[in-house]
């Protein structure tokens, strides 16, 4: 009887363990998000605050150069949610059949970055030409590069870079640590970047406005919470978190 009744008991826990709720990391969905470094400090305000309003979710977040993510994407990387610094990148995940519904959330402008102080000097893009500075771009192929390249072109200024970087948070990063007397970054990154930098605003960042659009990917392995992503970011809320970070309406 003794047994019988060992056995009862074993049964009877095993029946509450099936039926009991998960907890939520078991339940939970997952959300993968690629987006443009320069969106960095503000899609991981955005991602907590998606986590806090969907219990159990997790929001994975993936920055780069928006060519680069747009190339992973089309070659097969498992994302929800694409946020390029660039309707030109965005249309190459387009072309593919993978992002029909992007639309332009935020904006963006370049501003000349120096570390604190601005021990070299620079006033102005023509610094940019200096054989005597350290310069750091972003490559062309990446939207940071491509906007720089408009706006010295505009400005009829042929930059001598030393180094030229697959996104902008490397450029950023060069300009913080001193390792390059200036840099052409985001004003969000910029701002981003507190005391450690100083940013110079030129009059030919207006020629280089950069659009950032956003989609669902008609393949995303979770569609509902990757919407609930994307509804955030276009909320009155995440509206908030993106005018607080320097981007300019569309």
């Amino acid at each position: 009887m003794k047994r019988i009744r060992i056995a009862a008991i074993a049964v009877a826990v095993v029946l509450l363990a099936a039926c009991a709720p998960s907890e939520p990391e078991e339940r939970g969905e997952t959300v993968t998000v690629f987006a443009a470094a320069s969106l960095t400090e503000t899609f991981d305000r955005i991602a907590a605050a998606v986590e806090e309003e969907n219990p159990g979710s997790r929001v994975v977040l993936n920055y780069g150069g928006s060519s680069s993510l747009a190339q992973q994407i089309v070659q097969g990387a498992p994302a929800d949610v694409f946020a390029a610094a660039s309707t030109d990148t965005m249309q190459i995940v387009d072309d593919a059949g993978l992002a029909e519904s992007a639309v332009v959330f935020v904006r963006n402008t370049l501003e000349i970055a120096v570390p604190a102080g601005n021990p070299a000097g620079v006033t102005g893009l023509a610094d940019l030409a200096r054989d005597d500075l350290r310069i750091a771009l972003c490559s062309e192929e990446v939207p940071c590069g491509a906007a720089a390249a408009t706006a010295l072109e505009a400005a009829d200024v042929t930059a001598a870079p030393d180094t030229l970087e697959q996104d902008v948070k490397a450029v950023l990063t060069k300009v913080r640590l001193g390792e390059v007397d200036a840099g052409l970054v985001y004003r969000t990154d910029v701002i981003a970047a507190g005391d450690e930098v100083e940013g110079i605003a030129f009059a030919e960042a207006a020629e280089a406005t950069t659009d950032y659009p956003i989609t669902v990917l008609t393949d995303a392995p979770n569609p509902s919470l990757a919407n609930a992503f994307v509804g955030y970011v276009r909320s009155p809320d995440g509206r908030f978190l993106l005018d607080d970070a320097g981007f300019a309406a569309p």
